[in-house]
């Protein structure tokens, strides 16, 4: 019953993010304009990573053309506090506005979480890190499992199977993910790696711009020999020819193996002939 009375009210609220987006293009009446200072981020806002030749575009667009859709906001008693529409709001701030167009809504901090997690995720706002970590929010906050959110989101299970997975990298190979110095394909490669064997791969992958196939390969290889029994040794032949050779000219019988050669006495004679030519 848990899940299912959660699971409608994630249904209930993508059909609030959708009638707020219909809003931004249709319902004039209902877009105000705010000052831009009285406008705060959204506390639980999940992408962290804004890049500055992306926003700058952005807000030279909005000083060309002007801010084509509305930020949605909440109010309080301080202001505003930022529901959707992180990335236009900073470049608004970049383009040096005072006030910017602005959808008034009511909503409480775990709405505004899930506005939050909702907008980004639909919009392909997120990297692959930040991706994870809001359908894992989303999980933890409907009860839902992967196949449940799927469905609701329009995303495959194994898209989103794929994208948890992330969240089992180091915090090192995940901050190389997210300053693109690897590709999520990648990154899906070295999931079960200790961070050491990740870190090694990252650098090889940077240093010798390494493909997903070599590293593929590379994996391969760490995990076939980490599959071995530790007492598994490798065969070592040790080379009896010279002292096989010598031996027998001395007339005495000899054996020799991998790492083994073995002398065969015929008589007390032969034994006492070869402990003189060991003196």
């Amino acid at each position: 019953m848990k899940s299912q009375k959660l699971g409608r009210g994630l249904d209930a609220l993508l059909g609030e993010m959708g009638e707020a987006y219909e809003n931004e293009g249709s319902s004039r009446d209902s877009i105000i304009e705010v000052l831009v200072k009285d406008v705060r981020p959204n506390p639980f806002q999940p992408r962290k990573h804004f890049e500055e030749s992306s926003l700058y575009e952005l807000s030279e667009s909005i000083k060309n053309d002007g801010l084509l859709q509305p930020i949605v906001v909440t109010e309080d008693i301080d202001g505003y506090v930022l529901i959707a529409g992180e990335r236009r709001l900073r470049a608004s701030k970049l383009a040096k506005l005072k006030t910017i167009r602005a959808i008034i809504q009511n909503s409480d901090e775990h709405k505004m979480r899930q506005f939050a997690l909702i907008e980004n995720i639909q919009r392909d706002e997120l990297n692959s890190i930040e991706l994870a970590y809001a359908y894992a929010e989303l999980i933890k906050l409907h009860d839902l499992t992967q196949e449940e959110l799927s469905l609701k989101i329009h995303k495959s299970r194994t898209h989103i199977t794929n994208a948890i997975r992330l969240l089992q990298l180091s915090v090192k190979t995940q901050r190389s993910l997210i300053e693109r110095k690897i590709s999520t394909g990648h990154a899906k490669v070295l999931v079960g790696l200790d961070e050491k064997q990740q870190q090694l791969i990252v650098n090889s992958i940077i240093g010798q711009k390494l493909s997903v196939r070599e590293v593929e390969a590379m994996v391969k290889n760490i995990k076939s020999i980490k599959s071995k029994p530790a007492d598994e040794q490798p065969v070592v032949s040790y080379d009896f020819t010279d002292i096989k050779n010598k031996l027998s000219h001395l007339g005495f019988k000899i054996k020799t193996s991998n790492k083994n050669l073995t002398i065969e006495f015929g008589s007390e004679t032969q034994i006492s002939s070869f402990l003189s030519h060991l003196k």
